[in-house]
């Protein structure tokens, strides 16, 4: 099977739709089965969060501590520090946003192995509005010591990064989305934690994105090809640690950049990007996303192109950097 499914992206109707919420609860369905040190605690959104799924079959293992989100992470990092493996969910303007500073005190700075879902990241929320709209998270996550940050592309690379985070030993941050979303990568399509994935190769830019609009950015490329225009994209799922390797190695190639994330440019993917780049070897970046403003109320497909944050945009932007370099 090929890694990404990518023939199939320009006819939407003909790809599966699921939310990457799904994918989050498919992985703790699997990480609890394999360690029954996993353990589930939610803050009465089990359902919104996928989590339910974990305590109907794990009712022992999972914890409703109720809309009380800063007691959540310090029971959290109690379990985490006498050996449990506590995975938390609330929608992410609750949880990291809500309860950041008990995540830094009680889980970053011990240094204790708690998970942390930020379910309803993003714009494409939709009518739930400004409120409910998590476009800061990322900045609040990456910038705290100890803390990994994975935000997976579609549902399977989710159930993917919810397992291996069950795992790999520290705090993490998983960013989950509402709304169905496309599912273009399969079982064999490869995953760790830090290591960004080539999806689609090319040598006049370089598209790093993170998250759903992965899809967008190969839409673009796609788009791109047909004007000639030759594009490679980067699945940047591991924000923190931010795999400079894979993409210095791209841009020492294509020497333009455009970033796009569903998250405020400032503090976000695009700024790590761009910290990575000035360091090692600065270019012209473009950077795809929020433009210091918070969301609105609306549908979810009109407020992604509201915030100009579809492939159209990011054709743009691949021309204009394009020039830049010039």
């Amino acid at each position: 099977m090929e890694k990404y499914l990518i023939k199939n992206l320009l006819e939407k109707d003909k790809i599966e739709m699921l939310p990457t919420r799904d994918g989050y609860g498919k992985g703790l369905l699997q990480a609890g089965e394999k360690d029954n040190r996993v353990v589930v605690l939610c803050a009465d959104l089990s359902e919104s969060t996928r989590s339910h799924w974990f305590a109907e079959k794990f009712p022992n293992r999972f914890i409703q501590i109720g809309v009380a989100e800063q007691n959540m992470a310090t029971v959290a990092a109690g379990m985490a520090n006498y050996g449990k493996i506590p995975f938390i969910s609330s929608y992410a303007t609750f949880s990291p946003g809500r309860n950041n500073e008990q995540i830094r005190t009680t889980i970053s700075i011990n240094n204790v192995p708690v998970k942390i879902a930020g379910a309803h990241a993003g714009v494409s929320v939709g009518p739930d509005g400004a409120t409910h709209q998590a476009l800061e998270d990322i900045a609040l996550m990456r910038v705290q010591p100890n803390m990994v940050v994975i935000y997976p592309c579609d549902a399977i690379e989710a159930q993917k990064a919810t397992f291996a985070s069950a795992f790999n030993g520290s705090p993490t941050y998983i960013r989950l989305a509402r709304e169905k979303t496309p599912v273009f990568t399969t079982k064999e399509t490869p995953f760790k934690i830090g290591k960004a994935e080539v999806v689609h190769k090319g040598k006049d830019a370089t598209i790093i994105a993170c998250g759903p609009l992965l899809y967008e950015a190969i839409v673009a490329a796609e788009k791109l090809k047909k004007e000639g225009i030759s594009v490679e994209v980067i699945n940047n799922h591991t924000i923190k640690p931010m795999d400079a390797k894979t993409i210095l190695t791209s841009v020492k190639k294509t020497k333009a950049v455009v970033t796009v994330e569903e998250h405020q440019i400032m503090g976000g993917m695009g700024s790590a990007v761009a910290e990575v780049l000035g360091q090692n070897f600065p270019a012209p970046v473009e950077m795809i996303g929020v433009h210091d403003r918070f969301g609105e109320s609306g549908n979810p497909e009109e407020l992604l192109n509201h915030f100009q944050l579809t492939h159209p945009f990011i054709i743009k932007a691949v021309k204009k950097v394009i020039k830049r370099k010039k």
